[in-house]
């Protein structure tokens, strides 16, 4: 694997770096104390392109390589993990599971307005009784003629509120996962209801939802995939989520590393920079082999992504390894803050409550070690 970055690569990494610092990380606390990011800034986004990675030019995307989008997702979660979830949402679970299964009518309606911004898309699979075991989903779509009338129940569904379409997974049969189907479904649509979800520990600054579905009807055009397919279609998006969650949690850890280091060569105690005493760099030290061991295992996934390789069990080496270090890293920067980094007025402990839930969705730590475990014995845990 070439570890060198293009030159258009590093011009992307740059130009996203130097637009977050600009519009981003100056606004990120009063974004996470109002629970809200300004909404302005996701057409600034995609005008850089943001939204537009991976997608196809003829979609009105960018194109471009994997790496080049997990790159933008790193300065992302270095920034704002709030903003980091918008785009992988809509960009990442949305656009490329109509990209990679929808019809050439779905492609065209769809993937513009999401390349464009004009548009966000959410990814309707989790339930209240349903997380990890996403097969045993309870959410029905019952065939009326050309259309399916959908009822059910979403729970922790990011853009939620601010999507103008939701990819929902519903059960068209009693088959377990088989059974499962998904439908692109207009938010606007009768009998779409969205709640925001309030009082996170982190993430605050991005819309989770609830989603009601009460008899909403859609045409059978609506439907992403083939009946029973949907297990399959939100399986593979999650794949690719996780090298997404990944590359964020690589952001995290490089932001708690460099604030780290601002920090503790600027301050002084007992005489000497909070930087000459040994157990402070110690902590420097951990946060930088994680942020390269992070680094190169999201690398890795996407340098597999780009030569259309396997990766599943690579993205669930990389997700579970940079989500546990995002933590470690965010814990070690608060220590060497101090009681400083128990405020709001750093960015330590924005890091570490928005760390937190990257162990958790898009397949937990422990769901990330039964894949992998699977794929080196042969032997099905989950059953």
């Amino acid at each position: 694997m070439d570890l060198t970055l293009t030159d258009e690569q590093q011009a992307f990494r740059d130009l996203a770096r130097d637009f977050l610092d600009h519009e981003a990380v100056p606004h990120r606390t009063q974004w996470d104390r109002d629970e809200s990011v300004d909404l302005e800034i996701i057409a600034k986004m995609a005008e850089i392109g943001f939204f537009g990675l991976t997608i196809p030019e003829e979609y009105g995307g960018l194109g471009g390589d994997y790496l080049t989008y997990v790159l933008g997702m790193e300065e992302l979660g270095r920034a704002d993990s709030a903003l980091r979830g918008i785009v992988s949402v809509s960009n990442g679970l949305f656009g490329k599971s109509v990209l990679g299964f929808g019809t050439e009518e779905q492609k065209q309606e769809w993937l513009p307005r999401i390349a464009s911004g004009t548009s966000l898309g959410c990814f309707g699979l989790t339930e209240p009784d349903t997380g990890s075991d996403a097969g045993n989903l309870t959410s029905r779509a019952r065939r009326d003629g050309d259309d399916y009338v959908l009822n059910g129940q979403k729970l922790f569904i990011t853009n939620g509120t601010w999507a103008d379409v939701a990819l929902v997974f519903a059960r068209t049969s009693d088959d377990g996962p088989r059974g499962v189907t998904a439908f692109l479904v207009p938010t606007d649509a009768a009998g779409f209801e969205a709640r925001e979800v309030k009082g996170k520990l982190g993430l605050r600054g991005q819309a989770t939802a609830e989603l009601f579905l009460s008899d909403v009807r859609v045409p059978s055009s609506a439907r992403l995939g083939e009946e029973g397919q949907g297990f399959k279609i939100a399986m593979t998006s999650l794949d690719k989520g996780r090298v997404s969650v990944a590359a964020g949690c690589v952001g995290i850890v490089q932001g708690c590393l460099e604030t780290s280091v601002s920090y503790a060569t600027s301050r002084t105690q007992f005489g000497k920079q909070l930087a000459g005493f040994q157990l402070v760099q110690a902590l420097i030290a951990d946060m930088s082999v994680d942020a390269d061991a992070a680094r190169l295992l999201v690398w890795r996934c996407a340098d597999l992504i780009d030569r259309g390789e396997p990766f599943g069990t690579a993205a669930s080496k990389a997700k579970l390894f940079a989500s546990e270090a995002a933590v470690r890293a965010a814990n070690n920067a608060i220590q060497v803050y101090g009681g400083a980094g128990y405020v709001d007025e750093h960015p330590a402990e924005k890091y570490l409550r928005d760390a937190r839930v990257m162990t958790l969705y898009e397949g937990t730590s422990q769901i990330q070690k039964l894949l992998i475990g699977r794929a080196e014995t042969g032997v099905n845990a989950f059953v």
